[in-house]
């Protein structure tokens, strides 16, 4: 299926549980750079949450996976504006009660902006190892192994050795204010977080779970940004957190 954001075609997994009758809640997955749905770690997570009662919607965002775009040219704005329309997609099914946002990385950071302006609509928000530094590092002239002068960037940047990318991509990210999304957010929130990641992305998750009004974070000891090791422990810290919150 597909959910068009002003003329783009968002490539989209609507999964419901086995014999799902009446209103379920519904869980927003988002992968993160360079990934799409189809990832191991975010179809496991599907699954178990479809096992325990979730409906779930996976999406690939703009430049990846199989929806429209370039991937040279996609930016936080566009990823920002794909997530709002998906939330206006769900919320529009008439057979959603709840609605949670979950994103993996870059993915973990758009949900962060996006639950922040569209806070009253989300009963929680889920980032799974988010790359909430991003902006920072943009604004510092040092992103994704690549260093530059932040005032004068040049026309594309190479990141990672071999992902080109429009230097507009860094100018959007200069714009943004984690801190003010995580602020506008009062709502229940679990970051996920694999002990063995990059320690700056630890230091990011930890941050943003203890900013958040009604935060918790949850470490996976000896574990990857992808959650290599113990992928069962992550799906099954989100599975506990969402059923808490609708017991709640």
């Amino acid at each position: 299926m597909y959910i068009v954001d002003d003329g783009i075609k968002l490539n989209a997994q609507l999964d419901r549980p086995e014999n799902a009758a009446g209103k379920l809640p519904l869980v927003i997955i988002i992968h993160g750079f360079t990934g799409h749905m189809e990832e191991r770690h975010l179809t496991a997570l599907a699954r178990t949450l479809n096992e325990s009662g979730f409906t779930t919607l996976r999406v690939d965002m703009y430049g990846h996976g199989h929806s429209e775009g370039q991937f040279k040219y996609h930016t936080l704005y566009k990823w920002l504006t794909n997530a709002l329309t998906v939330i206006d997609y769900a919320r529009g099914l008439d057979f959603v009660s709840d609605l949670y946002l979950c994103g993996h990385s870059q993915g973990g950071l758009t949900a962060v902006l996006a639950g922040g302006m569209k806070h009253e609509f989300l009963k929680g928000i889920i980032p799974l190892s988010p790359a909430c530094m991003i902006p920072d590092l943009a604004r510092s002239g040092e992103l994704l192994g690549r260093k530059f002068d932040p005032h004068h960037l040049p026309a594309t940047l190479t990141v990672w050795g071999q992902w080109e990318l429009d230097s507009n991509y860094v100018r959007v990210a200069q714009t943004l204010h984690v801190e003010e999304a995580i602020d506008r957010y009062d709502g229940p929130v679990l970051v996920v977080q694999g002990e063995k990641d990059d320690p700056g992305l630890i230091a990011s998750a930890v941050s943003a779970a203890r900013r958040y009004k009604n935060g918790s974070l949850v470490m996976i000891p000896g574990d990857t940004h992808c959650y290599d090791y113990h992928l069962d422990q992550m799906t099954a810290a989100v599975r506990d957190w969402l059923v808490r919150q609708q017991e709640a």
